[in-house]
């Protein structure tokens, strides 16, 4: 007589779930630290605008204090990494927009009307994902600039 050989366990679907588990958590890890790390980059992209609005809203109304705006844009971006303030620049301009210039001098050139204060603030910062993926650099620097204009000299 004959053994009967039992195909069983090969129409069996014991640990079928753990083998798609398995093929499925590397997608998902991939795709959650892809998802953490551009949301630091878009916070550190938007703490770096904020700071750079803080020191020129600053500026608007201390024109001349280029210390007093680095100071602003730092305090409002502590956690930024490599937070980096240039000397923020300040001059006049007429209303229109023309004849910018560093000083603002006695005498108005313009024909528009008195010259106004305009302030430019550059800030930056540099940003390291947490993961080194492939084709994007280990060290991204953002940057944002805000320019305000202010009441007349």
């Amino acid at each position: 007589m004959k053994k009967r050989i039992h195909f069983d366990l090969l129409r069996s679907e014991h640990g079928a779930s753990l083998l798609e588990t398995a093929a499925v958590v590397p997608l998902f890890l991939l795709l959650l630290f892809g998802a953490v790390d551009v949301g630091r980059a878009l916070y550190l992209a938007n703490e770096i605008e904020g700071a750079a609005h803080a020191a020129v809203m600053y500026g608007t109304q201390n024109p001349t204090d280029t210390t007093g705006m680095k100071t602003v844009a730092e305090d409002a971006a502590p956690d930024v990494p490599g937070l980096s303030v240039p000397t923020p620049t300040s001059g006049c301009e007429c209303p229109d927009g023309t004849d910018y210039g560093a000083s603002c001098p006695a005498t108005s050139s313009c024909s528009t009307g008195a010259p106004v204060y305009r302030v430019n603030v550059t800030v930056s910062g540099t940003f390291t994902p947490i993961f080194p993926w492939p084709k994007v650099p280990s060290i991204t620097t953002f940057s944002s600039s805000a320019a305000m204009r202010s009441a007349g000299s």
